[in-house]
Parts: structure tokens; sequence; C-alpha cells
């Protein structure tokens, strides 16, 4: 789950709904009713609290988030439903997605994102952090190719053996000293060790929870790093 960079995108206007009329002694007909507004997109299935009904605090972080990226995405909407909770998600995330320290990148944290929620099948993570993976790493089609099968995506060497740890720490694997050999041949020490098995637990949480409340990606993670993006526009989060 994730913040992120903006792109206005044209969103239709109207559309038309079709509905069999059926005249007396006649064929059913078709009638076009012409409708101006689109049903706003679902965000989750639990209540999504008012901003004016929110603690302060959350109510700042969320307003900060939008006015970085041009959007709020979904994840704060639907989190925010629990308020001490949110903070105590956003407080781990920031610490796991954000940091400079240690040897990986925010790219390598995005890219094992996209891995471990393509293998728990969380549509709002692999949409949104495939977005990010897009924005960091400048590359438009690699975290697509992971989404489908990382062992058969453009990756190196590096990249490969720190996403089969990620799996394997997904699918709550035993882990052994092999595990660690491995990355360790690819420059990885203990403590990037650490990291990569923190995202890929922690966005086990994330993903179950965006099952849970039926979590949508929010339209603009879609195009995000694909196209460019008109200057003036926010960075993302």
């Amino acid at each position: 789950m994730a913040g992120s960079g903006h792109l206005k995108l044209l969103r239709p206007a109207a559309f038309y709904m079709f509905a069999p009329l059926r005249p007396a002694g006649g064929r059913a007909a078709v009638k076009a009713t012409f409708c101006t507004t689109v049903p706003p997109p679902s965000i989750s299935r639990y209540p999504v609290p008012p901003k004016k009904d929110l603690p302060e605090d959350i109510a700042a972080v969320m307003e900060e988030v939008e006015a970085k990226g041009g959007f709020l995405p979904n994840v704060f909407k639907a989190l925010s439903h629990r308020p001490a909770e949110f903070r105590t998600f956003f407080a781990y995330y920031n610490e796991l997605m954000n940091k400079e320290t240690g040897g990986l990148t925010k790219a390598d944290r995005e890219l094992i994102v996209v891995a471990t929620s393509m293998h728990n099948q969380c549509l709002y993570c692999v949409v949104s952090h495939s977005a990010l993976h897009r924005i960091y790493s400048k590359k438009p089609t690699l975290a697509d190719q992971v989404a489908v099968n990382y062992q058969n995506a453009e990756l190196s060497p590096r990249e490969l053996a720190m996403l089969d740890f990620a799996l394997a720490v997904c699918r709550s694997d035993t882990i052994t000293d092999q595990h660690f050999l491995s990355l360790e041949e690819v420059g990885f020490d203990r403590e990037d060790a650490w990291d990569i098995g923190a995202i890929a637990a922690f966005f086990a949480l994330s993903n179950r929870m965006a099952h849970i409340t039926d979590m949508r990606p929010n339209v603009e993670f879609y195009t995000l790093g694909r196209v460019a993006r008109p200057k003036g526009d926010g960075g993302s989060k």
C-alpha cells in the first residue's frame, strides 16, 4: 500500500444505460437513457469517515499526502476506519519503505511488494506499488513482468536473489542459512535480509487487509510512471 504521484486523467462525463421497453402488442424496443454522472468508485466495504470527523493528526497526514501527490490513495481512506491502527500501520510502513539506510533502494523495496503481493493476489498492492516502482526505477515494464512471473522477468542476479528470499518468507518456507548465503553472494548483508523479510511480512498483513476491505486501486495508479507527467504536478510519497 502506498502514496503516489499525480497524473490528471480524462474521465467520462456521461454514459448510456440501455433498458428494454415492451410496447403493448409489439416487440421489445431499446431506449437509451442519458446519465450525466458516473457513480463514485468503491473504496472499501467498511465505512470511510468524512474528513471532518477524523482526528486532527490523521486529517493532516491525508492533506499532506494529497497535496504532494495530487490525489489521496485509497489505502489512507480505507484504514482511517480505525484511527489507532492507521497510525500504527503507517508508522511501520514509513520505517520499512522510506528509510535511507541499508543496501535496498526504494525501487528494490517496491519490487519486493509487487512480487509478494502477486503471490497473495492483492490487486491494490500490485497496482499501486507497480506504479511506485516505475517512478523510482524509471523502468516502465519491469514491474509488469514481475507481477506475472518474476522468475521470467528481466531481473539482475541481485534482484532475482532478493525476490527469491522475499517469496520464501512470503510462502512461510523454512528459512535456512543457505537463504542468507544466496543473498550474501550478490552483495546483501544480514541487515538487508532483515529488511527484505520485514517488507514481505508486513505486506502479508497489508495484502490481507486489502482483501478484507475489498480495497480498490485509484485509477491514477494505472498510468503513473508510464507516461510523461505534466510539469508542476506533485511527486510521489
